[in-house]
């Protein structure tokens, strides 16, 4: 290990609801199988913004304990040159010092019934980075990988502003996957944000037989169309329950992919998805969502999926970063320094003329 690393750092910590502030904290050492980077970019994720919220998936009500364990750096969307490499760390996954490197967000515990069965993206104890106490996260000037992380190696020709989408591409991708699209399918993605986008250039690649994206704004939609979208839809300008329905003689869409974490787009799909047709949730929900649950069962037979993270498809993502699969300098529409976090937040919080906006603790 280099003995010209700091001693200290910058990074975000997440103290509770809306209490995230810049501090000064140690440089990790790596210990056996651990990894050590410097972090040139980490993407602010839709599910950050509902733990700044306050959402209760995080911090908790009376059906669950909060997810969240502050106090802890955030960040789960990120990339990293690798600057220490703890004993073994390096021949496990073949990375190498100064190399560009991404790890998975969740950090198996590969213990549990879940990790024992190759179904690791469940693990009970279930460590995402930047949410938990063993996997501080990535906003930050360094970031520690543990030993039981699971890591890819990034081609260098990637820039780091567009490696940090790698995870939310991970994540489409899987929902895509989750949808058994067939070649002759209607699919609709609701949601033009950074994970929508990512599973229209997933769900193109499937080749569907209309592959319709709807969304509230109009420039995210445009983006869509340049990823793959055949049909955009706005709910404010058309009725887009009733624009499928007539695209599909009155049977509705095959399969519905829910990418917008807004209720109404679940209540929205229920209605324009075909019986027997596949119904995909990926959405973090800030709030419960009721819906008339006889559309499920005794009125369309649905089969309802839900979607949780990116695996198995990392080197997927990569790849179709490196092949410019996605027009992501359109999707990166903010690259900011690490402290000004809070004007980050606020500008995805109020979506305008923004998609994607990563933090640059290194810049």
């Amino acid at each position: 290990m280099s003995d010209d690393l700091p001693t200290s750092m910058r990074a975000v910590v997440c103290h509770g609801p809306e209490d995230y502030r810049l501090e000064e904290l140690p440089v990790p050492r790596p210990g056996p199988g651990e990894v050590l980077v410097r972090v040139p970019a980490v993407g602010i994720c839709a599910s950050d913004l509902k733990c700044y919220t306050g959402a209760p998936m995080f911090w908790g009500d009376e059906h669950r304990v909060g997810y969240c364990q502050p106090p802890v750096v955030p960040g789960h969307e990120f990339v990293g040159y690798v600057v220490a490499l703890g004993e073994g760390a390096g021949e496990k996954y073949g990375l190498q010092v100064g190399g560009l490197a991404v790890s998975e967000q969740i950090v198996p515990c590969w213990r549990c019934r879940f990790c024992r069965r190759g179904q690791y993206w469940m693990c009970q104890q279930h460590d995402v980075y930047g949410f938990r106490q063993r996997t501080f996260g990535a906003m930050a000037e360094y970031m520690l990988w543990p030993a039981d992380a699971i890591n890819h190696k990034v081609p260098p020709d990637v820039p780091p502003h567009h490696a940090a989408f790698i995870e939310p591409l991970a994540c489409a991708i899987h929902a895509v996957d989750r949808g058994e699209i067939k070649f002759e399918d209607v699919v609709v993605i609701a949601g033009a944000g950074p994970l929508g986008l990512g599973m229209v250039a997933a769900a193109r690649m499937r080749n569907p037989r209309l592959l319709v994206v709807v969304d509230l704004e109009d420039r995210r939609l445009e983006v869509a169309r340049r990823c793959g979208a055949d049909l955009t839809l706005n709910p404010s300008k058309v009725d887009v329950v009733e624009e499928v329905l007539g695209l599909t003689e009155g049977y509705g869409c095959d399969v519905y992919i829910e990418a917008t974490g807004h209720p109404a787009a679940v209540e929205q799909g229920l209605r324009m998805i075909r019986k027997l047709g596949t119904f995909v949730e990926f959405s973090v929900m800030r709030e419960p969502v009721t819906v008339d649950w006889t559309i499920i069962g005794d009125t369309k037979e649905l089969n309802i999926h839900g979607a949780h993270l990116g695996p198995y498809c990392y080197p997927i993502a990569i790849d179709m970063i490196r092949k410019g699969r996605l027009p992501l300098d359109e999707i990166v529409t903010h690259r900011l320094p690490l402290e000004d976090f809070h004007r980050g937040i606020e500008i995805m919080m109020s979506r305008e003329h923004s998609i994607k906006v990563v933090l640059e603790p290194n810049a």
